[in-house]
């Protein structure tokens, strides 16, 4: 993609942008984040736990050592709990590297005339359309499961579990189903992920919160 320098979660945030809502894009960012931490052998699964590694170990990006740092500091949760829990965090610190890169600005105006606020819109519009626009075609096209990125079959997993009504293109959707799964079992065989993301799509189709002590 062309802004394969940009981390999983950042370009879900992207995606995300317009197409979900806060709540659902929060949730898609987090579960983007606990991949890239699983996908680096970060957090490992303890039966169904997601379990940091070591306690020393960072990536060297801010939301991803965070988000190390978070589950670290907490008790143990399941990898469902994780795509919910504190997410705004999470999300927020991608937005923050996103108005840094210059895909997003920062419009800061008065509520009332009187009261600060901040509103975050899109800086690149081209370059958000022709990501949509690969998932469309990574969804629909003809390259087979096999011979999609890791990467690439990784963000269309979770983006459609989050919010599949905006980004299934239309067709036969018995089809376009299978093409989800076939695309999920392909992420699904990157390093540590073969539990991991499964679960994250799940939780991402659910939705609901887990209650948390």
């Amino acid at each position: 993609m062309f802004h394969g320098s940009l981390a999983l979660p950042a370009r879900l945030q992207l995606l995300a942008r317009d197409a979900t809502g806060p709540r659902t894009a929060r949730h898609l960012v987090r579960a983007g984040a606990l991949t890239e931490l699983a996908r680096t052998g970060l957090l490992v699964d303890d039966d169904g736990i997601a379990t940091p590694a070591d306690l020393d170990s960072a990536t060297g990006d801010a939301v991803l050592d965070g988000l190390l740092g978070l589950v670290r500091e907490s008790l143990p949760h399941p990898w469902r709990v994780w795509v919910t829990l504190h997410a705004r965090i999470t999300a927020d610190a991608v937005r923050e590297q996103l108005v840094a890169a210059g895909y997003v600005r920062a419009e800061r105006h008065r509520v009332l005339g009187l009261f600060p606020s901040v509103e975050y819109a899109p800086a690149r519009a081209a370059n958000v359309a022709a990501l949509r626009e690969q998932v469309t075609r990574v969804l629909d096209g003809p390259l087979p499961a096999g011979e999609v990125s890791e990467a690439d079959a990784a963000l269309v997993a979770l983006a459609v579990a989050a919010e599949p009504g905006t980004l299934v293109p239309d067709g036969d959707r018995a089809r376009l189903e299978r093409r989800v799964q076939e695309l999920t079992g392909r992420a699904a065989q990157a390093p540590g992920l073969g539990y991991v993301l499964p679960e994250l799509c799940a939780a991402l189709s659910s939705q609901p919160v887990p209650s948390v002590r």
